[in-house]
């Protein structure tokens, strides 16, 4: 399970996605969120589902990868799916004593999900296709504008791309752990959910310490390099856009003008 988690890993393939500037794939997640959360019918919902097909295959990223990284969400989109099916009133399908499943809270149940399923693979795309690196120096232009009103631009974007960056390390170290306790006889299989759930508990302290001795490590080895935050800093890459940056935010606002009118 935890090898399915893709959050926060990189995929590489040299695509024109992967090429785009940070900062327009940032904006076209931003626009993207927005119009899922604008959208109110499944057609407009199947026009999304097309544009992210498309992009999932300009970006030459596996199918498999990506609904791969969606098992983990499984329990979430499933309880999303049930809870409105029973909990929203209208004209009843089922009945399963006292809870009725609604033809209208199986509607919104269906529609919430899907809507999970595409917010979970568009803004994966984000880090899928865009390095750690590269996706700091985005936040932070993009963030620049805000230094006027003492917002700390690049000691933001740091700290949200370290936490990216240790995501998939941390899956690793808690693998590791995981296996280590099973050949020593752990069971985190089997059992009712209470029971696993305080399994997982041993897990929680190596976990702990092994992840305050990374930041410990990353923390001493920013120090070696006289890290002294972004003030005078200075980047062997400069972001520039491209002709195709801008075809890409015209294509995504393009999208999202014509999903609104619909």
């Amino acid at each position: 399970m935890l090898k399915d988690i893709t959050i926060g890993q990189h995929y590489p393939t040299g695509s024109v996605i992967h090429k785009l500037d940070p900062r327009t794939k940032i904006i076209a997640v931003f626009v993207f969120i927005l119009t899922l959360f604008l959208v109110e019918n499944f057609m407009a919902y199947g026009f999304i589902a097309i544009f992210v097909i498309c992009c999932i295959r300009i970006a030459k990223i596996p199918i498999k990868y990506i609904i791969k990284g969606l098992k983990p969400l499984t329990f979430i989109i499933l309880f999303t799916l049930v809870i409105n099916s029973f909990m929203i009133a209208g004209e009843i399908i089922i009945s399963i004593g006292p809870l009725n499943i609604t033809e209208e809270g199986l509607y919104q149940g269906t529609f919430m999900a899907v809507r999970l399923i595409m917010l979970v693979i568009g803004t994966s795309l984000l880090t899928l296709t865009t390095s750690p690196i590269t996706l700091t120096d985005g936040i932070e232009s993009l963030l620049n504008p805000f230094k006027k009103i003492g917002v700390p631009a690049h000691e933001l974007a740091m700290m949200m791309t370290i936490a990216l960056r240790f995501i998939p390390t941390l899956l690793e170290e808690t693998d590791k752990i995981m296996k280590a306790q099973m050949a020593r006889g752990a069971d985190f299989e089997s059992g009712s959910l209470i029971k696993r759930s305080k399994s997982l508990v041993p897990l929680l302290v190596p976990l702990f310490i092994s992840a305050f001795r990374r930041a410990d490590d990353l923390a001493m080895a920013m120090e070696a390099r006289c890290y002294r935050g972004g003030e005078g800093r200075t980047r062997m890459k400069e972001l520039k856009y491209f002709k195709r940056d801008f075809l890409a935010i015209a294509v995504v606002l393009s999208l999202f003008a014509v999903l609104y009118l619909m």
